[in-house]
């Protein structure tokens, strides 16, 4: 029986702790497991506190509330506790640490200039062009994940109706797509995708240049290619675009709500932190140009 197991009989028949808490319990020890795997290559026993603190900070960027964050921390001192107490570990890494400490980090946004430079970068000359230029106003348009991106299927584009069908933990969303998005999707599909797939049964919309599925990994290159050609100095990741199209949205009288909905956040605090973005942003040029401040 692994550890997470073993703790999940813990809190039910020792804790005895409702239900909603230990599925909460369990949902935050497992992300920490994955984001162990994926970005520091470790098991959770092997966990240090610079990576409890890091995963912290980490969660507040990507826009978790301040409650979701001590929420986890509560969890994580508590699953150590436990494997402490078993003698599974020799120290609890979570042990002094408070949720204070993990410092909220704005996001990363692009101009609307800067975002014009960005997407003019794929030439739309060969294959590679076409369908590099497609993702990046994809990405831009929909302010969908790089999962997401990667995960999407031909069958999920409706570019007739203007619309593309995103599928996300169990949820399905509808998000709407401007003209010119539409347009450098149709080019794609109809004149380069049925080039580059390497079996007619592929039903990934993106494709490498082998035609298979587009990876996390090579989605990646290509952004940091065409921030380079940009001339862009602010580190863009495909998560950059997903904050600038929300903040854009904001910033010409979108409703939060729609914003949510349109970036699949469960829960309306998520999509809050855009708007201290703009406020942040307001106070910065109010302090710029206002010639009394």
């Amino acid at each position: 029986m692994d550890d997470i197991t073993r703790y999940s009989t813990y809190l039910e028949r020792e804790k005895r702790a409702s239900r909603n808490t230990v599925t909460s319990y369990l949902r935050d020890i497992n992300q920490f497991a994955d984001y162990l795997k994926r970005s520091q290559r470790c098991s959770l026993r092997q966990a240090k506190v610079e990576m409890v603190q890091g995963y912290m900070n980490w969660m507040l960027n990507d826009g978790k509330s301040a409650a979701s964050v001590t929420r986890f921390l509560a969890s994580v001192k508590s699953f150590y506790n436990f494997l402490l107490a078993e003698g599974s570990v020799d120290a609890n890494p979570a042990k002094g640490l408070t949720a204070a400490r993990a410092e909220r980090k704005y996001p990363e946004i692009l101009t609307s200039r800067e975002v014009e430079t960005f997407l003019d970068q794929p030439r739309c000359v060969d294959a590679k062009g076409f369908r590099d230029h497609a993702m990046l106003e994809l990405l831009y348009a929909t302010g969908i994940r790089v999962s997401e991106l990667i995960s999407l299927n031909l069958d999920d584009l409706n570019l007739s109706a203007g619309f593309i069908r995103c599928r996300s933990k169990g949820k399905e969303r509808i998000i709407p797509l401007y003209h010119t998005a539409v347009k450098a999707l149709q080019d794609y599909v109809k004149n380069i995708r049925p080039h580059l797939i390497a079996d007619n049964g592929e039903e990934a919309l993106f494709v490498n240049m082998s035609g298979e599925r587009m990876s996390r990994q090579g989605f990646w290159k290509i952004i940091k290619c065409y921030q380079e050609k940009a001339g862009i100095e602010k580190d863009i990741t495909p998560h950059t675009l997903r904050h600038s199209f929300a903040v854009h949205l904001l910033e010409n009288g979108a409703d939060l709500r729609s914003i949510q909905e349109m970036l699949g956040h469960a829960d309306i605090s998520s999509t809050q932190i855009y708007t201290h973005v703009v406020k942040r942003q307001l106070k910065d040029v109010y302090q710029k140009a206002h010639p009394r401040a």
